[in-house]
């Protein structure tokens, strides 16, 4: 009875959960992303995931199960560390209880995201530390559902298991509410490397949600020094100058799908098109 109470408790979950949300997310549009229905919304066809990525799924795959593996036993030294508020899932809560919660997530959701703003554009500044470290992410030319964790692991750690670790912190957040929290971030983190442009989200939320397209700017080659936003947020580039604007056009017929067209400041448009 007392395993199945700890199996039970909200740190155990906020441990695990995530993980398991990573590759049952990721199932579910690998899934969903065979139906020629979802085609139309396909920036990349999907041939281009192994042509032009210069990475294995299986090293792909490898390297993000070694990541979460680190994220799990960082993870449960913070709760060990931070210990005295273990609960189980039977919990009674109040609307106050509630209303508290949906504030530490909003705060962690913010420090989160300017966490990952930062580092990430000091991970492009930094010649060093692009080339040992973030240029393993960006051997993914062709973003792909389970590869967004890719990466190296020690920016893995930095920039994700730490600054996680941290918005859990500051937040003051308790165990059950970063089961959420962590698994927003998780779906967050994969819808941005999908591949799908939605229409609910570009035309709706666009201008301050990010999504696959705005991240895909980045991973393309005129878009490397530009939209740094990470999670959640895409005003980190708005306020900060390094927003590259974008549309998205349907393919030439017969082609079918999505794609990108940068519209950057003092590039050749029809030149921009060519390399979308």
């Amino acid at each position: 009875m007392e395993l199945v109470e700890l199996l039970l408790c909200d740190e155990a979950l906020a441990v695990v959960v995530p993980i398991v949300v990573y590759w049952a997310y990721c199932g579910l549009h690998v899934a969903l992303g065979q139906s020629m229905y979802m085609d139309k919304y396909r920036l990349h066809p999907s041939t281009h995931e192994d042509s032009k990525n210069y990475v294995s799924k299986r090293q792909v795959i490898t390297t993000v199960l070694k990541q979460q593996l680190v994220q799990l036993v960082m993870a449960a030294m913070v709760f060990k560390l931070t210990g005295g508020r273990r609960t189980t899932t039977t919990t009674t809560t109040t609307y106050y209880d509630w209303w508290t919660a949906a504030s530490q997530i909003a705060v962690a959701m913010i420090w989160y995201d300017l966490w990952q703003y930062a580092w990430h554009r000091a991970l492009h500044a930094n010649r060093f530390l692009y080339r040992n470290m973030h240029s393993w992410h960006h051997r993914l030319v062709v973003p792909y559902v389970f590869g967004a964790l890719y990466g190296h692991p020690v920016e893995g750690f930095v920039v994700d298991t730490i600054g996680g670790m941290l918005a859990f912190l500051v937040s003051g957040m308790s165990p059950q509410a970063s089961v959420v929290f962590f698994s927003l971030c998780t779906v967050k983190v994969i819808d941005n490397h999908c591949g799908l442009s939605l229409p609910p989200v570009e035309y709706l939320l666009s201008s301050f949600w990010n999504s696959a397209a705005h991240h895909d700017v980045h991973h393309q080659l005129r878009g490397g020094h530009h939209n740094y936003s990470q999670l959640f947020f895409v005003f980190w580039d708005r306020i900060f100058g390094t927003y590259m604007p974008y549309v998205i056009e349907n393919r030439p017929a017969g082609d079918g799908g999505a794609m990108l067209q940068v519209r950057a400041p003092g590039l050749d448009y029809r030149q921009t098109k060519k390399s979308i």
